[in-house]
C-alpha cells in the first residue's frame, strides 16, 4: 500500500514545513492540508505498490493547485533528505532511476464496465 512513498512524502513536508514555517512537532494547517491531501492520493493510487515516482507517472492525480506545492516541497526538501532520512532517500533515488514498467493500472472499483469496453 505505498508505505515507503508515504513515509517519504511525509517526512519531506515535515522537513520543509519545519525549516520554512518555523514548525517543531505539528505542521502548520496548510501543510498538514497537503500532507493528508497526498495520503489520500497515494492510498488510492491505480498502480498499487508497483507505483512509479511521480516524476516517471504518466497519470497525474494531483489538482494543478496541489501538483505546484508538492513540487515546491520536493525541490526544497529532496536534496535534504539525504542529510536527514538516508534510507528513504536513497530508496526514492533508486526507484526513480529505474525505468518505469509499463505498469498498467490495477483493477479498481471506480471503473464501470462502460470504461473496461473502451480500446
Amino acid at each position: 500500500m505505498n508505505t515507503t512513498e508515504k513515509k517519504t512524502i511525509a517526512k519531506m513536508i515535515h522537513l520543509y514545513c519545519k525549516d520554512k514555517h518555523g514548525t517543531s512537532h505539528a505542521l502548520c494547517s496548510s501543510c498538514a492540508e497537503l500532507n493528508n491531501y497526498a495520503q489520500r492520493k497515494l492510498t488510492k493510487c491505480i498502480f498499487g505498490e508497483d507505483k512509479p515516482t511521480c516524476q516517471n507517472c504518466k497519470v497525474h492525480c494531483y489538482s494543478s493547485e496541489m501538483r505546484e506545492r508538492i513540487k515546491e516541497i520536493m525541490k526544497y526538501s529532496g536534496p535534504r533528505m539525504l542529510l536527514h532520512n538516508p534510507i528513504l532517500a536513497t530508496k526514492h533515488l533508486i526507484k526513480g532511476l529505474r525505468s518505469p514498467k509499463k505498469a498498467y493500472p490495477r483493477k479498481h472499483d471506480s471503473y464501470s464496465s462502460k470504461d473496461n469496453n473502451l480500446k
